[in-house]
């Protein structure tokens, strides 16, 4: 979500659209105005204690919308249409925009139910569903990823469904692009095993187990190694992974790489000879889109929206969720065929290449004119998280 704030924030100041996008401080050394590029800035605002996980944050809503409010009026700010990104920023979003009299769009990337019908036994906000009801009601537009997700929004909230949008992300098709695999694994010191990567959160709705069962199922230690990119160093989730992983014998065979910054990330996805998305619930999945771009065949769950992304076959391979037996065998099929990768991601960028993030932005932009009277839209405060 924040890559895509971010390069939509972007692309729409290019276009001569002035974008604010307000967000919690999160670190102290963060100046309160940043700027993303000519007309885009990043602001921040006070609210609370700055680590906080999001389930702390419902409480403090009441006290940014307040910071907000005050920053706008004191820096004599007004803008024609609020976008609002995930629940908790859809509050504010709502709440404001009726107060200034303009329109709300909003997106949710992902909902209570749409995870709780994946993983019931995950926990949520009590608050949540009647939240994410309120917002969808009240909003002018939605804007989602793909189809699959349209359909669960109106069938979650029985909105009219001419209200919701559907607009994919893009990729930046510069900076992900096929490269040197050779050189790209002697900058990360990789050997000559094969490699699996994963790029994502460290969380249960991610499917790590399952990619875990799918190693163990391939018998060949040290013949192929699991890259896991992305997650905190001190996070409960990968001290459970870790624990999962030497529990299953598998502790030489995966390294736990961590975050990675974004001008490093294209060359992990070309040191990789597959990406694999074992997700129980992905509502878009922009990691197998950033390695299709990369030219990489993907192993992904049929899961969300990533049936929009991998084309079954042709750039890679979906297979039912938490199948790690049918998975393995997939992954198995693609290590043990250089010609079938070759082809399979020589496909895979083909298929990026219609998906790039100018598209994304237009679409974006000719849904705010129909919401903003003309002259059209001049401003844009994004709420994001």
């Amino acid at each position: 979500m924040n890559i895509y704030i971010l390069e939509i924030a972007k692309r729409l100041a290019a276009r001569g659209v002035q974008v604010d996008v307000f967000t919690r401080h999160h670190d102290p050394r963060d100046p309160q105005i940043v700027m993303l590029a000519p007309g885009a800035r990043l602001i921040h605002l006070s609210a609370g204690a700055q680590s906080l996980d999001k389930t702390g944050v419902y409480e403090l809503l009441p006290q940014f919308t307040s910071q907000m409010r005050r920053f706008c009026i004191a820096n004599r700010l007004s803008y024609d249409l609020v976008s609002s990104h995930y629940w908790l920023s859809g509050l504010v979003g709502m709440r404001l925009a009726s107060e200034w009299g303009v329109p709300h769009t909003t997106s949710f990337h992902t909902m209570a139910e749409m995870k709780r019908r994946d993983r019931p036994e995950e926990l949520e906000v009590a608050q949540r569903d009647c939240s994410e009801q309120g917002i969808a009601d009240s909003a002018q537009s939605i804007v989602v990823w793909t189809k699959d997700e349209k359909n669960a929004v109106v069938d979650y909230c029985n909105i009219d469904p001419s209200k919701v949008s559907v607009i994919p992300p893009g990729v930046d098709l510069v900076h992900f692009r096929p490269m040197s695999q050779c050189q790209s694994r002697q900058h990360l010191g990789y050997g000559e095993e094969k490699n699996i990567l994963f790029v994502g959160r460290l969380e249960p709705l991610k499917g790590l187990d399952n990619l875990f069962h799918a190693m163990a199922r391939l018998g060949q230690p040290n013949a192929v190694m699991l890259n896991v990119v992305g997650g905190d160093e001190n996070s409960q989730e990968k001290a459970r992974l870790q624990h999962l992983a030497s529990q299953m014998d598998l502790t030489q065979s995966i390294r736990f790489i961590g975050s990675v910054d974004q001008t490093e990330l294209p060359i992990h996805y070309n040191a990789a000879d597959v990406c694999v998305l074992p997700s129980h619930y992905e509502s878009f999945g922009l990691a197998a889109l950033e390695a299709a771009a990369c030219g990489r065949p993907v192993v992904a769950s049929e899961v969300g929206g990533l049936p929009a992304i991998v084309q079954s076959g042709s750039t890679g391979f979906l297979v039912p969720p938490r199948e790690s037996d049918i998975m393995a065998e997939r992954l198995c099929q693609l290590l043990n065929d250089d010609m079938l990768r070759s082809r399979m991601g020589g496909a895979a960028r083909t298929h990026a290449e219609s998906l790039g993030w100018d598209r994304s932005t237009d679409s974006l932009l000719s849904r705010y004119r129909e919401l903003v009277p003309v002259p059209a839209v001049t401003a844009v405060p994004a709420a994001g998280g």
